[in-house]
């Protein structure tokens, strides 16, 4: 073989070895310099796009969960009241209905044995405005329905010091009982956004009315009349509130 002869298929022998370095693919991102750099970037994109699906999956439950209650009465309906149990901060005096007197009598108070009763829950803080406006209506219109002895109001208060409430009572000379709700998870449960807010719930344990903000004596006595004959009120606005911290 001639020295050009040989010096050709010496280079094409160097070819044919480097177009075979790469066969199999020719997606430069399958080379292994870039498969170092392209991976880290895809498993984010995965990991963020996972991480957008549960918090929407969470927020979907979250949203249906808070706003059951008045999703219900907009659409005509009753809605189951949520159950709670929660420690007693003061039992009110005068006659009550006698289901709330056995109640109260343990220190601590279950909406469960309240059924039978229409019950006027009505959640406040001591820190409140608003609350501090509605007070005074609420318990003239407890003065004057509790005679008859078949509802109970009910005050649950939130996001507040023991102390504190415990001067509002004395302050506004609250006779109906109060409950205290340390951890705003009935307020939650109940779909609760600001104070006050006030739920009337008749004597199936359904919820048939609900104001938000401020409450107006004409809407106590339509809420009262509706959750002690089971009518549906709906829910409607009130006055001013304050957003929950």
């Amino acid at each position: 073989m001639d020295p050009g002869t040989a010096a050709t298929a010496e280079a094409d022998a160097s070819a044919h070895e480097r177009d075979g370095a790469g066969e199999g693919s020719d997606d430069p991102a399958d080379r292994p310099g870039r498969r170092l750099s392209l991976r880290p970037g895809r498993a984010l994109v995965i990991l963020l796009a996972t991480a957008f699906l549960v918090l929407l999956g969470y927020g979907l439950v979250s949203k249906a969960d808070d706003d059951g209650i008045d999703q219900a009465l907009v659409r005509g309906l009753a809605a189951p009241a949520p159950a709670f149990e929660l420690s007693v901060l003061g039992r009110g005096s005068g006659p009550m209905p006698p289901r709330a007197t056995g109640a109260l009598a343990d220190g601590r108070l279950g909406l469960g044995e309240l059924r039978g009763t229409p019950v006027v829950v009505n959640f406040w803080a001591s820190w409140c405005p608003p609350c501090r406006s509605e007070q005074p209506a609420l318990e003239r219109s407890w003065r004057a329905e509790r005679g008859r002895g078949d509802v109970l109001f009910l005050g649950i208060d939130q996001q507040d010091l023991t102390p504190d409430a415990r001067a509002w009572i004395d302050e506004f000379r609250v006779t109906y009982p109060q409950v205290r709700d340390p951890s705003d998870r009935t307020a939650r449960s109940y779909g609760a956004t600001g104070l006050p807010e006030t739920y009337f719930i008749d004597a199936r344990g359904l919820v048939v009315g609900h104001v938000i903000g401020e409450i107006t004596p004409g809407q106590l006595t339509a809420g009262v009349e509706a959750a002690r004959s089971g009518r549906l009120l709906g829910s409607r606005a009130g006055g001013e509130r304050r957003t929950s911290n």
